[in-house]
């Protein structure tokens, strides 16, 4: 039953995605030959049948998840009776064919809310593309199902009693609940722009209005990814076991990647918006970043890499490498064919202003990325060539990500003080003046706490001078909503401070990798019961070993007390289900300043615990642990929250305002706040940088 039923909903979506791109295309087909549009042409008409088609075979997935449906191959392959149930839950995309069926559902998601937001503008040229391409996105997806990838096909012979299960790792934490889903927003949500920039492209219309409209979607999918690539870094640091989180695995370069453009584009439109410029670029970052989240659709799914974070049984790498090409191809294909019918009107005439600072945070990103992509890329280029394997490590990546990192705050720090136009080095020195005070004083206390290194130290004291810069703008705005009679709660919400607010998160992270990365002290301890160890100022005693049952799980624990406190208990973990084998299950004192880590390397008498034995011979009612002293890494956590909200501030429309499009000379409506007045010593308008900015200042 679940699987004829989940059938038919992949069969109805897919039926409707062919169908509604269909008609848009003839829609759009008697609209480009002068005829009137005929009503029965309405391709948004299926966007709630692709829906609802994708929500069925969900719902149908997920209910045979809950209530084991072994008949299902997927069910059998991915789930056992002794999964508890969020597990259970979340084996929808813990697998190939299922991560796919959540990809279709949530574009079929994005595809409904594109065609409800837009219903008043549904005989707009821009938007009638824009449904055409979403559909054709959509129906690629769900066609996977329909053919390589169907998550219903049933099982081959009789179905098993019990079921394989999930993986170990997939079974740990709750945050396997969390971070995929927002991941796939962000991918899935990509779709948004790249649909209206191939609109603007097929129309020739790049007005301001849909750039804007285009923004705010990335902004969406943007958030969603930040937030989602924080806590894949701390899924991996709870449960992998390594004290570590992130290791330029090609799966974490996948996610980075279209980040990384779209940080770009979120900057540089802002150009585009306030003076009209960048318009190749902007349109050219919009399809790289969509380009990027199939490429990276490609590399976790094709098979073709080996990481914990892969499907590596899989025959999908030659469709999807040939969309990712299709995508690239027809993308700066249209770039190029319209050429100078879309080029800006003018140039950069600020480069000491706000238009060169984010050409230059453009290319850093873009820069930064392209040293990504060919990190991840390069080994499997070689492979195919020389048919012989080669390792892009951590030490590449970091060369390059060190140095960006420091430039970019930066530009951080300098964005909210600069202007449109060039400003004058006394008026740039009062306005970052408290700001640059509280970095110096900043890296004089690091140093006077004992904090060397030049690479922690720069780090340091440009965050404070960043956040420092960011706190500033928000309290401008504060002030100015107060004298305005607006409110406190006015003046902190809206588009500018909601980008000084992902700021703020963006330094809390910078602090938090510099701080675990450059401080971490790692060390393995030979532990007999009762009696204590240091290492690194901290004391440790073994209190004995327990083993626990549940149905899903039996773990050996080791019960550690840390500092003559709590408790705490690293263990070895075997799951139910044949898909499982032991894991390490770390146990982390987590704290403000920094954390304590520990896992298990050897029971005394028992062997090797995770691996090689590191202490032979280890006595009974002894263990080996690791332990990892790492400063700050919970900064990372609370800075992508930090980062979240922001971006939620940065979505919520503020004013309206009435604003002439440059290209249609059509008069239309804008979202946003006008900016804080300024004091007299303060000549040039104070206008934020970042993911979110207001566009429209006095004078404008």
């Amino acid at each position: 039953m679940n699987a004829a039923l989940g059938t038919i909903g992949v069969w109805l979506a897919f039926t409707a995605a062919i169908v509604g791109a269909a008609t848009v295309g003839l829609s759009l087909s008697h609209k480009a030959r002068g005829r009137a549009p005929d009503p029965r042409l309405d391709g948004r008409l299926l966007a709630p049948v692709l829906l609802v088609g994708m929500v069925v075979a969900v719902v149908a997935m997920e209910h045979a998840l809950v209530t084991h449906d072994f008949t299902i191959a997927f069910v059998a392959d991915n789930n056992s009776r002794a999964t508890p149930l969020i597990y259970s839950i979340t084996g929808l995309w813990s697998a190939l064919s299922g991560s796919i069926l959540l990809w279709g559902f949530l574009i079929s998601v994005f595809v409904c809310a594109v065609v409800w937001r837009f219903r008043a503008d549904a005989d707009d040229g821009v938007v009638a593309w824009a449904t055409l391409v979403m559909f054709l996105v959509a129906a690629f997806f769900i066609g996977l199902m329909v053919g390589p990838a169907n998550p219903f096909q049933h099982v081959l012979g009789v179905p098993p009693a019990q079921g394989a299960g999930p993986n170990s790792l997939l079974q740990d934490k709750p945050l396997v609940a969390i971070h995929p889903p927002l991941l796939y927003l962000g991918f899935t949500g990509f779709t948004v722009p790249f649909a209206f920039t191939i609109g603007m492209l097929a129309t020739g219309r790049v007005g301001d209005r849909w750039q804007v409209e285009t923004r705010r979607w990335t902004l969406i999918a943007w958030t969603f990814l930040s937030v989602g690539i924080v806590l894949g870094a701390w899924w991996s640091y709870q449960v992998l076991g390594w004290g570590g989180f992130w290791a330029w695995d090609p799966v974490e370069n996948a996610a980075l990647l279209p980040w990384l453009c779209g940080t770009a584009y979120l900057h540089s439109v802002l150009v585009q918006e306030r003076r009209g410029l960048l318009r190749v670029w902007n349109l050219s970052l919009s399809v790289a970043t969509f380009s990027l989240t199939i490429l990276g659709t490609f590399l976790t799914r094709s098979g073709v890499i080996e990481s914990v974070h892969a499907f590596s049984d899989s025959t999908l790498g030659p469709v999807l490498i040939s969309f990712f090409l299709l995508v690239v191809v027809v993308g700066f294909g249209l770039i190029a064919w319209r050429g100078d019918r879309i080029r800006s009107p003018g140039g950069i005439d600020a480069p000491l202003g706000r238009e060169g600072a984010f050409l230059l945070n453009n290319l850093l990103f873009v820069g930064f990325a392209f040293v990504v992509l060919l990190g991840t890329v390069f080994p499997l280029l070689y492979e195919a060539i020389k048919n012989q394997q080669v390792t892009v490590g951590a030490p590449y990546f970091n060369t390059v990500a060190v140095p960006v990192g420091l430039a970019l705050l930066v530009l951080m720090a300098l964005a909210p003080a600069l202007s449109w136009r060039t400003v004058s080095a006394g008026v740039l020195w009062r306005r970052i003046a408290p700001a640059a005070w509280a970095g110096v004083l900043t890296v004089v206390a690091c140093v006077a706490g004992g904090v060397r290194g030049l690479v922690p130290l720069l780090a340091f004291g440009l965050g404070a001078f960043a956040g420092a810069s960011a706190v500033r703008s928000i309290v401008l705005a504060v002030i100015a909503s107060v004298r305005h009679g607006r409110g406190v709660l006015r003046g902190i919400a809206g588009r500018a401070n909601g980008g000084m607010v992902v700021h703020l998160g963006v330094v809390v992270i910078a602090v938090g990798i510099t701080a675990a990365t450059s401080f971490a002290h790692r060390g393995e301890l030979a532990l007999a019961q009762g009696r204590p160890a240091t290492f690194d100022g901290h004391t440790f005693v073994f209190e004995g070993l327990r083993t626990v049952h549940s149905p899903s799980r039996v773990a050996t624990e080791a019960a550690i007390k840390v500092d003559g406190g709590g408790v705490f208990d690293p263990a070895v973990t075997q799951f139910a289900g044949a898909n499982s084998e032991a894991v390490g299950t770390p146990a982390i004192d987590s704290g403000f300043t920094g954390d304590i880590y520990l896992t298990v390397t050897e029971f005394g008498g028992v062997g090797s615990a995770t691996g090689a034995e590191q202490f032979p011979g280890l006595p009974a009612h002894s263990v080996a642990i690791g332990v990892v002293v790492e400063p700050l890494v919970a900064w990372l956590w609370a800075g992508g929250l930090v980062i979240g909200v922001g971006g939620l501030m940065a979505v919520a429309p503020g004013r309206r305002r009435r604003a002439t499009d440059p290209a249609s000379g059509t008069v239309e409506d804008r979202t946003e706040r006008r900016e804080p007045p300024v004091r007299a010593d303060d000549p040039e308008p104070v206008r934020v940088g970042g993911p979110a900015e207001p566009v429209g200042s006095p004078g404008r």
